[in-house]
């Protein structure tokens, strides 16, 4: 396992990128959800990040009581200078939160029985690495709704997928 300073690099990478895409949309476009059959605003998949940290750093490795609507993530709009705040609060308590890790030993909690029959739910160190693998997928996803908004908004259709 590496060390939590060196997760927590990671996690800074994924995250600042996040970040710093909805701050380059602002407001309106990062609460925009492209016109797509499920897709989600920027900001949306920002805030369910910022959940997806708060319960498997906090429940899972450092076995703190967290309360998550994980549904009410995806619905979440608000200013991104607010989201923005939430994001460096989120990310002071995950460095918290791994200050507890103990990668090989059980979650902290009890977990549902799928999660646990899987290696995110196994071991904190699983955990931790399902924190990274969430914010590293949603990163390229911002990254492609930001893209596909930023083209709507110009009035343009997004560039055709190479065959």
């Amino acid at each position: 396992m590496i060390s939590v300073e060196d997760f927590l690099w990671f996690v800074d990478e994924a995250l600042d990128g996040m970040v710093g895409i909805v701050v380059e949309l602002g407001d309106d476009l990062a609460n925009r959800r492209p016109d797509l059959p499920g897709a989600n605003s920027p900001y949306a998949i920002l805030f369910h990040c910022l959940g997806v940290m708060e319960w498997w750093g906090g429940v899972a490795v450092a076995g703190r009581p967290v309360e998550r609507d994980r549904d009410a993530e995806f619905r979440a709009t608000g200013p991104v200078a607010d989201l923005a705040a939430r994001a460096r609060a989120a990310r002071a308590r995950l460095a918290e939160d791994l200050a507890q890790l103990d990668p090989a030993a059980p979650p902290r909690v009890e977990l549902d029985l799928e999660a646990r029959d899987r290696p995110l739910g196994a071991t904190q160190g699983g955990a931790t690495l399902h924190i990274y693998e969430e914010l590293a997928q949603h990163r390229g996803q911002m990254e492609v709704t930001r893209d596909v908004l930023r083209a709507s908004a110009a009035g343009a259709s997004p560039p055709a997928a190479s065959t």
